[in-house]
């Protein structure tokens, strides 16, 4: 009798798993409209985000900044590193790595900040919920990608 019960226990956990995902896969199914509907109307917007910042207006200005910057440090690292072993040329060399490193994101933290805005007022204007890059859509999307461009270019 009380494998009977266990069996009985075994079916109705069954039972109800079956019942909770059905009833998933059908708030799922509503709460996007189906799937044809989904497709259809999409609130999910696509981004080519290297396309966006090959073509941002800044882009330019901050290409001539970094060589600069980079050249500048270089230099430095020549004049400094002439009297130096090799174990401090390596440590100084890391060192001015770091340096380029953060005068490169000084340099491009206002473009990002930029297009992080104009992909906002983008989404925002076109009534779209999320935005992600375009290599990490398979199928559907609405791609803003010359809409954001246009709308740095305004600026």
């Amino acid at each position: 009798m009380i494998k009977l019960e266990k069996k009985q226990v075994k079916i109705i956990s069954i039972i109800i798993a079956v019942v909770f995902i059905g009833s998933v896969v059908a708030l799922a199914l509503t709460q996007t409209g189906g799937v044809a509907s989904a497709a259809s109307s999409s609130t999910v917007g696509v981004i080519n985000s290297q396309q966006v910042l090959v073509q941002h207006p800044d882009i330019q200005n901050f290409e001539d900044q970094f060589r600069a910057a980079v050249e500048e440090i270089q230099k430095d690292f020549e004049e400094k590193s002439q009297g130096m072993n090799d174990q401090e040329k390596q440590e100084y060399y890391q060192q001015c790595q770091q340096r380029v490193m953060q005068k490169r994101q000084e340099l491009l933290d206002p473009i990002q900040k930029s297009i992080e805005e104009a992909v906002k007022k983008t989404a925002d204007a076109k009534g779209l919920s999320v935005v992600i890059e375009e290599g990490a859509v398979v199928y559907g999307g609405q791609d803003i990608t010359q809409d954001v461009i246009g709308r740095l270019a305004k600026k």
